[in-house]
């Protein structure tokens, strides 16, 4: 079963920046392409940023556009989310997981345990 692993995540003020790294133990990871979500209590979960198998191509979601950066290391079977600027309304636990379609919906059902992020003024 795809054991997906998030991590990095912490406290930190507005305009700081954080480093989520995930990692996906026994997956075939160059085929997949991997995306990060985010949630926070009582809402839904909802998209982030997306990269494809090999990398070339990425997608993010408007609110996070121009200070959040995916991106992907097949060999050591990582996806990094570089976040900087950070804003109060970023506080959310992160997770990935595969993505499909477009707009990226998650591919497995089973998520990670995410890696909480909170920015404060």
């Amino acid at each position: 079963q795809v054991q997906l692993v998030e991590s990095g995540g912490g406290s930190v003020q507005a305009g700081g920046s954080l480093r989520l790294s995930c990692a996906v133990p026994g997956l075939t990871f160059g085929h997949f392409a991997i995306g990060w979500f985010r949630q926070t209590p009582g809402k839904e979960r909802v998209f982030v940023a997306s990269i494809t198998r090999s990398g070339g191509d990425t997608a993010y979601a408007d609110s996070v556009s121009g200070r959040f950066t995916i991106s992907r290391d097949n060999a050591k079977n990582t996806v990094i989310l570089e976040m900087n600027s950070l804003k109060p309304e970023d506080t959310a636990v992160y997770y990935c997981n595969g993505v499909v379609g477009s707009p990226p919906m998650a591919l497995f059902s089973r998520w990670g345990q995410g890696t909480q992020v909170t920015v404060s003024w």
